[in-house]
């Protein structure tokens, strides 16, 4: 019954999550991605600037002398003004669409043997950090400023045992009951790993008895 459970955990988990390579046993547990708090920052910030945009035009195109050095210019270098008008708009919706789509593919998946990072930081660069949950040694969280108090956002924090790498992931709603969570998998895999290592330690032991009783 546990094996099949666990069959239906691995095949769920392969269909939600298709350009991750799960192992045959690993199943996700925990998908975190970063604050919607940062994508409304983005698109707020954009239509501040075009409405800056707008006002700004709104207010030379409305003077005399400008109607006037407009009304004197050739239909080609008018044409040139408005195209270069119409750029601004356009890189004014380009480039928060591109910081969007960058920001939310920003991951990490927990799973029951490993945490997984997707670190995305331009369209072109994306990177992935794997760690084994039995090399994590601690997990935390940290708060910093108005904001993220207010919102109940922070960063997430995880150091291995040995290289003392610190792995990291901002803007996380709610990261107290993440990182509870995440606790919970990392104690669960060190006692799995402790009982393996029990075992194998029986087995050798077993076997030694085994060769010295044959000896004797």
């Amino acid at each position: 019954m546990k094996a099949d459970l666990e069959k239906l955990r691995h095949a769920r988990s392969a269909k939600d999550f298709p350009n991750i390579k799960l192992n045959d046993d690993e199943h996700v547990e925990l998908s975190m991605r970063r604050s919607m708090l940062g994508i409304i920052a983005i698109w707020l910030i954009s239509a501040i600037l075009i409405v800056a945009i707008t006002t700004i035009l709104i207010i030379v195109f409305s003077d005399q002398n400008v109607k006037d050095m407009m009304n004197k210019l050739q239909d080609n270098a008018r044409n040139c003004l408005y195209i270069i008008i119409a750029i601004l708009y356009i890189l004014a919706l380009l480039i928060p669409f591109i910081l969007h789509m960058v920001y939310k593919s920003n991951t990490m998946l927990i799973t029951n043997q490993r945490a997984i990072q997707v670190v995305r930081t331009s369209l072109f660069n994306t990177s992935t950090n794997i760690i084994e949950l039995q090399k994590i040694e601690d997990v935390s969280f940290h708060k910093n400023g108005l904001l993220d108090t207010l919102f109940n956002i922070g960063t997430l924090r995880m150091s291995t045992v040995g290289d003392e790498t610190t792995y990291t992931f901002t803007m996380l709603d709610t990261p107290h009951d993440e990182v509870e969570r995440i606790s919970e998998l990392v104690k669960a895999s060190h006692h799995r790993k402790a009982r393996e290592e029990a075992k194998a330690a029986a087995e050798v032991a077993k076997e030694m008895a085994s060769e010295e009783a044959k000896e004797a």
